[in-house]
């Protein structure tokens, strides 16, 4: 069995509901999670500046700003740990516009609680890979950590020639999710075009086959 090392930075988790948060909080914390709570999406922005989260677990109906409120944010201070949203009710416009705002994932409640760790697992570990600057099989390029996640995520699989219908399939959101995240990479990144993107994540990556001389 792989080990784990537990992060430094807290799991925070947002949600009006003081039996969620309770809940949630111990989950974490016996799985070794450090966790901070928050009971509506105004204090835990204010809060943002002085705390760096490993991961957000955030509802969607909240008092106040909503989840939704909460995620746009957040997507427009580009931030970049992951967000795990959850909702008592989900359809898909919403689940759509949650992906669309960087969330790495949208969880109906109730969901189990071993999926839940196991997720942010996964997340906070990419997330440690991806703030040391690094993306699997990719160059170091300049703007990498201005991308969230979900946009990593994306950008590898398009890296590797994957289409929008696969690249969905492979992470479990729609084609057009994937289209928007591919014009939200390119523009962070300056690319003109798909073969410019290409050109700029693997300029110090994959070999290059070209007949030009340099």
């Amino acid at each position: 069995m792989q080990s784990f090392a537990a992060p430094d930075n807290p799991v925070v988790i947002v949600d009006d509901d003081i039996s969620v948060r309770d809940a949630l909080s111990l989950l974490f914390r016996v799985d070794g999670f450090p966790t901070e709570t928050f009971s509506n999406g105004e204090a835990f922005l204010d809060a943002l500046p002085d705390i760096r989260p490993e991961c957000v677990i955030l509802d969607l109906e909240l008092p106040g700003s909503s989840g939704l409120a909460v995620l746009r944010q957040l997507s427009e201070r580009r931030f970049a740990a992951p967000v795990f949203v959850i909702s008592g009710r989900c359809d898909v416009p919403t689940a759509v516009e949650v992906m669309k705002l960087g969330a790495r994932d949208f969880l109906e409640k109730p969901f189990s609680a071993s999926a839940m760790i196991d997720r942010v697992r996964d997340a906070a570990a990419a997330h440690k890979r991806a703030s040391a600057g690094h993306i699997d099989g990719l160059a170091d390029f300049p703007g990498r950590d201005l991308l969230t996640c979900r946009e990593r995520d994306v950008l590898l699989q398009v890296a590797h020639g994957a289409s929008n219908k696969e690249a969905g399939r492979r992470l479990g959101i729609s084609p057009r999710t994937v289209e928007v995240h591919r014009a939200s990479i390119m523009d962070k990144l300056g690319a003109r075009n798909a073969a410019d993107l290409i050109r700029i994540v693997l300029s110090e990556g994959l070999p290059r086959q070209t007949g030009r001389a340099g």
